[in-house]
């Protein structure tokens, strides 16, 4: 994930956020790095409009006829400046932008 704008975000858009895959909450042990929340909260304090979906492993989104729905076992983690994470599950609505 980019913290300085890559030249644009045109894409083909399907999706009205940007997609962080393979977020994972916390670190493995022993990484001396930022976390992956760290790093979404630092591209959103220089793009604060975007929201940003956490796409964890094992979990895919899944458009079809203008309804999303997130596949898999595991929660996804949106992101939006000024607003706590939150989760939502496959049985919740991803129409949150």
């Amino acid at each position: 994930m980019p913290i300085i704008d890559p030249k644009g975000f045109d894409c083909i858009g399907l999706v009205p956020f940007q997609i962080n895959p393979h977020y994972l909450h916390e670190n493995p042990e022993g990484h001396g790095g930022e976390t992956r929340e760290q790093r979404i909260n630092e591209f959103l304090e220089i793009n604060p409009k975007l929201y940003v979906a956490g796409l964890r492993e094992g979990t895919m989104l899944k458009l079809d006829d203008k309804n999303l729905t997130l596949i898999g076992s595991r929660t996804c983690r949106i992101f939006k400046k000024g607003d706590d994470p939150r989760e939502l599950s496959s049985k919740d609505d991803f129409n949150f932008c």
